[in-house]
């Protein structure tokens, strides 16, 4: 069963022009510096666009860049072995981008519980909260701070479908996410 939750119209026709970027399991095994370096690579690529604005670049590489690790960290800590797979585009100020990788059932419904939670409900308000709970208690991990901090300082819109992998133990998750990119005119 396909099951989808955040913002449906992200995961219809968003990557029709993507670049695509895979990152492979293997003997390296996939760590935290692919995902610095690979966000770094999609930010520099995607911002060159604004490079006849200092400010402009600058603001847009790092929103990129930001948006970016952030998705590739969450796949690379809660995925199942294999292959991610991240395609972005870009279109009138906005940056968009779809990371795919498979996690195993129990990640995957505890990941949808999570959605539940923090798709509902103003991102701002639901950032603090979560905030408060883990000065609270910071032994919990999983709380999304990074999926709310991206909703609400970065204005992302995002989206999961959640969907059967090849492998019968494994669903396979694919995140959406845009965020608006503006060039100042001076």
């Amino acid at each position: 069963m396909t099951t989808l939750f955040g913002t449906p119209e992200l995961a219809i026709g968003m990557m029709e022009s993507a670049s695509r970027v895979r990152l492979y399991d293997g003997p390296l095994d996939l760590s935290w510096r692919h995902c610095a370096t690979t966000a770094d690579f999609i930010a520099d690529l995607f911002a060159l666009r604004f490079q006849s604005s200092r400010n402009d670049y600058r603001e847009a590489r790092h929103s990129i860049g930001y948006l970016v690790n952030e998705l590739i960290e969450n796949a690379v800590k809660f995925r199942a072995p294999g292959e991610i797979v991240i395609e972005a585009s870009m279109d009138s100020g906005c940056f968009k981008i779809k990371v795919s990788n498979d996690v195993d059932g129990e990640t995957a419904s505890g990941f949808q519980n999570l959605l539940a939670t923090i798709t509902v409900g103003d991102p701002s308000d639901l950032l603090i909260e979560r905030i408060e709970a883990n000065a609270a208690n910071p032994d919990v991990g999983g709380s999304g701070l990074g999926l709310l901090t991206l909703m609400s300082d970065y204005g992302a819109r995002l989206a999961w479908i959640f969907s059967p992998a090849d492998q019968s133990d494994r669903i396979c998750v694919e995140t959406y996410a845009s965020i608006p990119i503006s060039q100042t005119h001076n």
